[in-house]
């Protein structure tokens, strides 16, 4: 697995998702440990992309909501207080390193509409040759469900097709991909997958155990699958072991692009 480690090393541009349940809620602080990496990557020369989820979240506590609400009026309320405050947070701890970071917020819409995906195309060019991070959410506030992303795993991978990123890690609870959900018996971790993988074997579980996103495994993987195809490998692996996956030390599961 030498290879991989020296792919990590040798990216140069780098797209970083992280999910709701890893930087909201009781996990806020592993903004911190986040950042970090994230600054030790940007420190070597590599652009990095942060693609966070969590405004949703984030803005629960402060509309008094005990859990993510359902319907789309509120879940737009929710993000509109929390995209600030996630922006804030960021902000406060890229400060330790004196790093700006830039926000860029998408719809489905301004992918697919060729005028608008020059536009997020050229905003982001830019702000990292001004060696700004940007940190990309969903515009939930005037998404509708007829145009969300659905998750931002696939918005992840849709920006590092964007971007031509060397290299997107996909950040979650669980520190690797497993033949079934950990928790249960006879749970097998898988370490790489061949682009020819189709991982037909792999069961499935729920989306997290914080039940404040809207992604999982089968998300991921199909991220992943969508980046390989373009060329792009794949690193998924727990917001915990960020740092050393950024590092280039062998962790998490390692998805092989595509050469066809």
């Amino acid at each position: 697995m030498t290879e991989v480690r020296a792919a990590v090393v040798a990216a140069r541009r780098i797209v970083v998702k992280v999910g709701s349940s890893s930087i909201s809620g009781a996990n806020a602080a592993q903004i911190g440990p986040l950042v970090d990496a994230l600054a030790a990557t940007h420190a070597r020369g590599a652009e990095v992309i942060l693609v966070s989820s969590g405004a949703i979240a984030t803005g629960m506590p402060y509309l008094k909501l005990d859990s993510r609400p359902d319907d789309l009026a509120t879940q737009q309320a929710a993000a509109a207080v929390g995209q600030n405050v996630l922006i804030y947070r960021y902000q406060d701890s890229l400060d330790r390193y004196k790093i700006v970071a830039g926000q860029v917020l998408l719809t489905a819409g301004d992918l697919e509409n060729p005028a608008h995906r020059s536009n997020a195309q050229r905003a982001v060019e830019r702000l990292l040759g001004l060696r700004i991070l940007p940190i990309v959410n969903e515009n939930d506030t005037v998404a509708t469900h007829e145009i969300r992303f659905g998750d931002n795993d696939r918005l992840a991978a849709l920006v590092s097709e964007l971007v031509g990123a060397d290299l997107l890690v996909l950040l979650s609870d669980v520190d690797a991909l497993y033949t079934r959900p950990p928790g249960e018996p006879g749970a097998e971790r898988i370490a790489h997958v061949p682009a020819s993988d189709d991982l037909s074997g792999v069961k499935l579980g729920d989306i997290g155990s914080a039940g404040v996103g809207t992604g999982g495994a089968g998300t991921k993987i199909a991220a992943a699958r969508h980046a390989t195809r373009g060329g792009i490998p794949v690193l998924l692996t727990s917001t915990g072991n960020v740092a050393a996956a950024l590092a280039g030390e062998v962790t998490g599961t390692w998805f092989d692009a595509s050469t066809d």
